[in-house]
């Protein structure tokens, strides 16, 4: 009798441990997204700049005019359904890429790391990204990827935009920190 019931029990606890796996599974494909749009080089370059902030912002940036000027040089060629997947994959993984960055803003943010030298350049740069992007022409292949990146891009001015403000005034009033690439939680007493 017990045999029975442990073979009745095994396909359910297949069906359980397969769940288990996929709901464990599924944050960790979409938190890996915008690494995956990342050479290995690229990414251990932003692994090893993880104690530098702005030069960690900076990386960023360079890899995101890299790709910029990808989908520009792309977008010029002659129309073709490849053309169009191609740019369909890379406008996902340049507004990918741009929101990494904002997460890592974030942080960056939240810890009152001193980025404000990788900011300007950050801001400049947007402002290009935005206008390469308003050029492309539409195309219904990738009309939803280039609308995500749009979007991405324009919070992303957004959230440059206001951090140069927010850090500006955190580092006026707080000028022993500034330069500090971060700064950890303190323990009151």
């Amino acid at each position: 009798m017990e045999a029975r019931e442990s073979c009745k029990m095994r396909p359910l606890n297949v069906v359980a441990t397969v769940f288990v796996i996929f709901l464990f599974a599924a944050p960790t494909v979409g938190q890996n997204q915008a690494y995956n749009t990342l050479t290995p080089d690229q990414v251990e370059k932003i692994a090893e700049a993880s104690i530098d902030p702005p030069e960690r912002v900076s990386l960023y940036v360079k890899f995101l005019d890299e790709r910029a000027d990808a989908i520009k040089a792309l977008s010029k060629r002659a129309k073709s359904a490849a053309r169009a997947h191609h740019l369909d994959n890379d406008l996902e993984s340049f507004a990918n890429l741009m929101d990494e960055l904002g997460s890592n803003l974030d942080m960056y943010s939240d810890r009152k790391a001193d980025i404000r030298k990788a900011l300007k350049p950050l801001n400049e740069s947007v402002q290009k990204w935005q206008a390469m992007l308003h050029d492309l022409p539409s195309d219904q292949a990738y009309d939803i990827s280039l609308t995500d990146a749009v979007d991405a891009s324009n919070d992303l001015a957004t959230q440059a935009k206001q951090l140069i403000k927010d850090q500006d005034a955190y580092f006026k009033e707080h000028k022993d920190q500034a330069g500090q690439q971060r700064v950890e939680p303190q323990l009151e007493h």
